[in-house]
């Protein structure tokens, strides 16, 4: 049974590895010709376009990694089917139920390998990316990470630890330099507001350095609302905005647990962490209902037809995530229910479909 057991896995995750890597490719190809047009600015050559675009794949295989484990096992089933292999397994006294297991047991060691691969490994190789590409053409944005961003604005240098949606940030700290570039002050601040050309902090502790020449002396001071005047607009801070969908797990808890504390809107990070957390279940409910299709008819096994149903599985559980995250937004429902209902739905459907049709 151990042989058969690893004979399946091992037909699974071949399938699966072949449809991530023509999956990914397709994705790179776009995204390069995307950045065909800035080639050419300042020091952004082919080499780093190519670069950039490897950097991010890790990010959009854990993106994608619902879909593509779907397909993968559905076509490794495929294959047993169209080969007559799953009739002789199932000649073996091996129950469809059985299969289906199996074949959950491959996608679950592929899906938590992809989870590790999101949460360690793409949050730096996007970081890498973004920072890369941000040098390359020159842009004046220092660093840009997960939570924020380091900015030079003239003599001011800007610090946002997080940035939620371009107009509200979290633990600012503003570096002002004199004209010689000496330390002159820094104001920080665990809550601003940005209108377009004022950075307004809320609440800032000021610190103000004079230098003589042997001692510097600090003068600190609380202030209630500090304004400055800045020469960047929307459309730059806007475009640093990480979108929730783009955060580690442990950031959109940080960012949920801010937003929280400052009475804002959290319902779209709540959202993605949740469906996040029920993401392995998820997978299992839309691979047990495409194990309908499967064994369906073992004798008339067309791949094509296959490849298609699994496509308008993958799709389907696309859109009723995303419309169930819209629901949630609009009508203000638990997060946690827009997330997790369509899943087990599917997942109590599909079980006990299998099950009456492993009886038969």
């Amino acid at each position: 049974m151990k042989i058969l057991d690893r004979y399946i896995i091992k037909t699974l995750l071949f399938y699966t590895l072949g449809v991530m890597v023509v999956w990914v490719g397709v994705y790179a190809l776009f995204n390069f010709i995307n950045e065909i047009n800035l080639i050419g600015q300042q020091n952004y050559t082919t080499l780093s376009a190519i670069i950039y675009v490897a950097a991010d794949l890790p990010a959009v295989i854990y993106s994608h990694s619902s879909v593509i484990i779907l397909l993968g096992c559905l076509l490794g089933m495929g294959y047993l089917a169209t080969t007559s292999q799953l009739v002789v397994i199932r000649g073996c006294g091996v129950s469809i139920m059985q299969i289906a297991g199996k074949a959950v047991n491959a996608a679950l060691i592929f899906i938590f390998t992809v989870i590790l691969l999101g949460e360690f490994v793409a949050p730096f190789t996007t970081q890498y990316a973004e920072s890369f590409r941000t040098k390359a053409l020159g842009q004046n944005v220092s660093t840009v990470s997960q939570q924020g961003f380091w900015l030079k604005d003239g003599n001011t240098i800007i610090n946002v630890k997080e940035n939620f949606d371009g107009r509200i940030f979290g633990d600012v700290t503003l570096i002002k330099l004199n004209k010689v570039n000496q330390l002159d002050s820094i104001i920080h601040s665990d809550k601003a507001l940005f209108d377009n050309d004022n950075l307004n902090l809320e609440k800032a502790k000021h610190y103000q350095f004079s230098q003589n020449d042997k001692f510097t002396k600090i003068q600190s001071k609380d202030i209630q609302k500090y304004s400055v005047k800045v020469s960047f607009d929307q459309t730059l801070v806007k475009a640093l905005e990480k979108e929730p969908n783009e955060l580690s797990s442990w950031e959109l808890y940080k960012q949920i647990s801010f937003l929280a504390d400052n009475n804002l809107a959290s319902s779209a990070f709540e959202i993605e962490l949740y469906k996040r957390l029920v993401k392995p279940v998820t997978l299992v409910a839309m691979l047990l209902l495409s194990m309908l299709f499967i064994f369906g008819s073992l004798r008339d096994a067309i791949l094509g037809k296959k490849i298609f149903l699994g496509m308008i599985i993958a799709l389907f559980f696309e859109l009723s995530s995303r419309i169930g995250g819209a629901i949630s937004l609009r009508f203000d429902y638990d997060p946690l229910f827009s997330a997790s209902a369509p899943t087990l739905v599917v997942l109590v459907i599909a079980f006990f479909l299998l099950k009456k049709k492993s009886a038969l």
